[in-house]
């Protein structure tokens, strides 16, 4: 065997090892999660599921109550996700912990569509980018300024990877269609305006995920 096929095979070694590490962390994380989530009794202090108003699980995620049931918090979505937008969740968040999330305010998903075909168990399916409902993205009338007369903002309608479909305006304001909104975020990520409780002009259900 030359040089070059042991450098390689050395490489491919360490590669496993890593991999098989962060794997390992992963699942300590995960185990951990589960015993800080009973309170010495068996009674679970974090049974309701994180997913909420923004914050999403990744493209083409089975519904919710049968989430944990089947992801293994392998991390591999989150390892494959170029823009760094899904996370794993940390030990505070009990039997969920080290299962996948996005936080659309922070990193939408940008529908590169690479977490459905690596995931190992069918936690996250193989899905089109326009068959994608990861929510819905809904418009809050009392904080967009378009709709309050107060300005011309198009922002939402302008990164929407659907316009014209998923948003489009109407007297030069955005409605968004259910047909074809995949609830990616990117509208949410991008819209301008903030309200007191740190919703925006738009935002995104995850109403799909508990069907």
């Amino acid at each position: 065997m030359n040089k070059e096929n042991t450098s390689q095979k050395s490489n491919g070694t360490k590669e496993a090892l890593t991999d098989n590490k962060r794997r390992r962390f992963l699942s300590g994380i995960f185990s951990l999660g589960l015993a800080l989530s009973t309170n010495g009794f068996g009674k679970d202090i974090r049974s309701s599921s994180p997913v909420k108003t923004n914050i999403l699980r990744p493209p083409g995620a089975v519904p919710e109550e049968i989430f944990l049931s089947k992801c293994i918090r392998c991390g591999r979505c989150v390892e494959v996700c170029p823009y760094r937008a899904i996370k794993p969740l940390d030990i505070h968040y009990g039997v969920y912990a080290g299962s996948p999330i996005i936080h659309v305010l922070d990193i939408p998903c940008y529908l590169c569509m690479k977490c459905v075909h690596i995931c190992p168990t069918g936690t996250l399916r193989p899905v089109a980018m326009k068959d994608v409902r990861m929510g819905l993205a809904v418009i809050d009338k009392h904080t967009c300024i378009t709709w309050r007369g107060e300005a011309l903002c198009r922002t939402c309608y302008n990164v929407c990877p659907f316009k014209e479909k998923a948003i489009h305006l109407d007297e030069l304001r955005p409605v968004v269609d259910d047909r074809y909104c995949t609830g990616c975020g990117i509208c949410a990520h991008g819209c301008p305006i903030t309200n007191k409780h740190g919703l925006k002009g738009i935002n995104i259900r995850p109403i799909y995920a508990f069907k």
